[in-house]
């Protein structure tokens, strides 16, 4: 079960990676085209700032999923390496808790706000802001995902060293 639970959130976080990825290039292209209309042509564009504010948020709160995988988030790199045995164990079980434990506040309240702001609009793009305050549930939901897979699986290659 673990291991069909590990290959749906391997193919789902590579889907996740391509995602934020693309939200970084449409981010850098509206900002130099905002940037291009601004100062070259002197007229500002009214929609690229909103848009590269919302790629953004996607692109941190979908990146962060990948850092949680790889346990490169909330890292805490010198208790675990100075740690064995039962420690370890206690102190791997911390670390994961809390960070379910805050993935899931996020979580909760990312639905709350993308909930209330769903009449309003974002300046410029004239879409519900909504879509920028899901980034939240989104993230924190395939977060908890990669955390509870990093678990199971460990990828923190640079401990690899430190887990004997």
């Amino acid at each position: 079960m673990i291991r069909i639970f590990l290959a749906i959130e391997g193919a789902v976080n590579r889907v996740i990676g391509h995602a934020a990825a693309a939200c970084l290039v449409v981010a850098a292209a509206s900002a130099f085209y905002q940037v291009v209309t601004r100062f070259v042509f002197e007229q500002p564009s009214t929609w690229s700032e909103a848009l590269t504010r919302t790629c953004l948020i996607w692109m941190v709160f979908l990146g962060i999923t990948i850092a949680f995988r790889h346990g490169a988030l909330v890292a805490v790199d010198l208790a675990y390496r100075a740690a064995s045995g039962p420690w370890r164990t206690a102190l791997r079980g911390f670390i994961t808790l809390n960070s379910l434990a805050l993935l899931g506040v996020i979580l909760w309240f990312g639905v709350q706000m993308a909930w209330r702001v769903r009449f309003q609009t974002l300046a410029g793009l004239e879409i519900s802001i909504a879509w920028a305050y899901a980034a939240l549930p989104v993230g924190a939901f395939f977060s908890l995902l990669a955390v509870v897979a990093h678990y199971f699986d460990r990828r923190d290659v640079e401990l690899k060293g430190a887990a004997g």
